[in-house]
């Protein structure tokens, strides 16, 4: 925070449903919008267009901006029902292929369509579903950012998205977020939280949505970065799922059993128990931010991430289990090697 008093050469802008330009004076013009009865004794100004309707398998442009520039900060916000069918997609530099794929509600470290609070220094999901972004999101001639609505059914969105223009982002890598499931993770394979991508970048976090499909504890497998040309063995080799998120003892507080917790750059924020019907498995919510310790590599890297329990006779046992990951790092280009994004059925909860 040393260079926050630092006075700045660059120019904020702002796009939201009251402008949707970010142009300089020309916020709250709108005269219809889906506040315009609410604000009919009003008038011009009054909040007239606060939100956008989306309409079922629609995509829509949430931002069109002309570089160079920054993204500092999205805020955004939809039914909860709307979280896993809502995918969110950013171009960077007028490339044809998002960088960013995934669903809205797993951006935002929320995957299972219902809400806990995330507390982080790049994340924050906020009572009750207020999502906030803090990535840094640099692009050096254009950036563009929709929502596609995979649902059956017209949604409301609500969202605002400030960013910095006339500012120096020469030597920035282009941040990427990929989904993949698991559903359920084949036995004695591991899941692939990111296939080998090429290029030059840092690694800066994962976001698992885990479902244990199997009794006892689940999360004894480890995570391993292959770097730079790493093939069968890795170069970093984790200890434990509980131990990558800064956890310890299969996050069990001995009286308490499972607890959550959220920090600036890990976390447990969500732990959904069953109900004894038709939640019939424990799920869980964890996150790391790799800010102050990026996995940097020179030419590719591959992640990925074991699911582990134990059997008889003190054993690790493979599981079966339900791993959704989404998962962040900067490149030194706008577009990379992803997988096909899931059709609606297999992102369902």
């Amino acid at each position: 925070m040393t260079d926050i008093a630092a006075l700045r050469s660059s120019t904020t802008r702002s796009i939201s449903p009251e402008n949707f330009t970010g142009a300089k004076g020309a916020g709250a013009m709108a005269t219809e919008g889906t506040g315009a009865q609410a604000a009919r004794d009003l008038g011009k100004g009054w909040k007239v267009s606060p939100s956008v309707r989306i309409k079922a398998h629609e995509t829509f442009d949430l931002a069109n901006i002309d570089g160079p520039g920054r993204i500092t900060h999205i805020w955004l916000t939809t039914h909860t029902d709307n979280w896993r069918t809502l995918a969110l997609r950013a171009f960077w530099d007028g490339s044809d292929e998002p960088a960013i794929e995934t669903p809205v509600g797993d951006f935002f470290v929320s995957g299972w369509g219902r809400f806990a609070q995330v507390s982080s220094q790049m994340i924050a999901a906020n009572p009750n579903g207020g999502f906030n972004s803090y990535w840094p999101m640099p692009f050096r001639s254009s950036a563009r950012l929709t929502l596609e609505n995979l649902s059956e059914t017209d949604v409301i969105v609500y969202f605002q998205i400030t960013y910095e223009v006339d500012v120096d982002v020469a030597d920035a890598g282009y941040l990427h977020a990929q989904f993949r499931r698991s559903n359920p993770l084949p036995a004695r394979q591991t899941h692939p939280i990111l296939d080998r991508i090429e290029g030059r970048g840092h690694y800066v976090g994962t976001y698992l949505a885990w479902g244990v499909n199997s009794p006892g504890w689940w999360g004894e497998g480890e995570i391993k970065f292959y770097l730079d040309g790493d093939d069968e063995f890795p170069t970093i080799a984790g200890t434990g799922t509980e131990d990558y998120f800064g956890g310890a003892w299969n996050f069990d507080v001995p009286g308490h059993g499972y607890t959550a917790f959220s920090t600036p750059y890990l976390g447990l924020p969500q732990i959904l128990p069953p109900d004894g019907l038709y939640a019939s498995q424990h799920r869980f919510g964890m996150y790391r931010w790799h800010v102050p310790d990026p996995v940097t590599f020179t030419e590719d890297l591959r992640v990925d991430i074991q699911a582990l329990g134990w059997m008889s006779g003190g054993r690790y046992k493979p599981l079966t289990d339900d791993i959704a990951s989404t998962c962040w790092f900067y490149l030194d280009r706008p577009s990379a090697a992803r997988p096909d994004f899931p059709h609606p059925d297999q992102l369902e909860v």
